[in-house]
């Protein structure tokens, strides 16, 4: 019978505590920037001139139809053969950010498409610009529509950053790596990991679903239905 020791895992809470929080800070840098990119590529597609249109739409196709760690080893490992070289942090957070954009980019472009008609013509009356348009009528209510499926993706790319330890990041994934090549419990690391990973998509999921409804968008939400 196999016996079960956690303590030689639990010893190790710092470096859980910083495998946990570089992940975290991760997140949260690739949520800033690549909700950004997602939100300025769909603009591109629903609205943008014929040849950006193209060009994003080769972006979203080529990020949504290869492997995530395939992304990221391009970028660590086949662009110092270019003579850019970047840091295993960096790298990830480059990584998450584009996939990110991808993926965030059909989510907000399905919540541009389905607003309705007469609201931008209304704000138009008003003689408000497109940018105004856009930025003031369109892009809030269409947000608060797809903001769940966002935060959704945006927890799946905070997971898929468990590969990143690929690459030396020294996130979580990477800690359980480290600690279990010390003390030799490896089911005993990975299940605590799993279990920090697990805590975690559900705290990022709970906030980010609450910031959304409370801050972000206000009542947007329910005037955009």
């Amino acid at each position: 019978m196999v016996a079960l020791d956690f303590t030689a895992v639990l010893q190790q809470w710092p470096l859980l505590l910083r495998g946990a929080a570089l992940t975290l800070a991760l997140t949260a840098v690739s949520t800033l920037l690549g909700v950004g990119l997602g939100v300025a590529c769909a603009w591109a597609r629903h609205a943008g001139p014929l040849g950006l249109r193209s060009a994003v739409a080769l972006y979203v196709e080529f990020i949504r139809n290869t492997p995530f760690i395939v992304q990221l080893f391009f970028i660590f490992f086949g662009l110092p053969s270019l003579g850019v070289k970047l840091t295993p942090e960096i790298a990830s957070v480059l990584a998450m950010v584009l996939n990110l954009g991808a993926y965030a980019a059909e989510i907000a472009r399905g919540g541009l498409e389905a607003t309705p008609r007469g609201q931008v013509e209304a704000a138009r009356s008003l003689a408000l610009s497109e940018r105004q348009v856009f930025f003031r009528v369109v892009l809030p209510p269409a947000l608060a529509r797809v903001w769940p499926a966002l935060v959704s993706q945006i927890v799946i790319v905070m997971l898929g950053s468990a590969v990143c330890g690929q690459i030396a990041a020294q996130e979580l994934s990477y800690t359980a790596n480290l600690i279990q090549s010390r003390n030799f419990r490896s089911f005993e690391s990975f299940i605590v990991v799993a279990g920090i990973y697990l805590a975690l998509s559900v705290l990022v999921r709970d906030v980010l679903r609450r910031l959304g409804v409370r801050w972000l968008f206000g009542g947007a939400g329910h005037r955009g239905r």
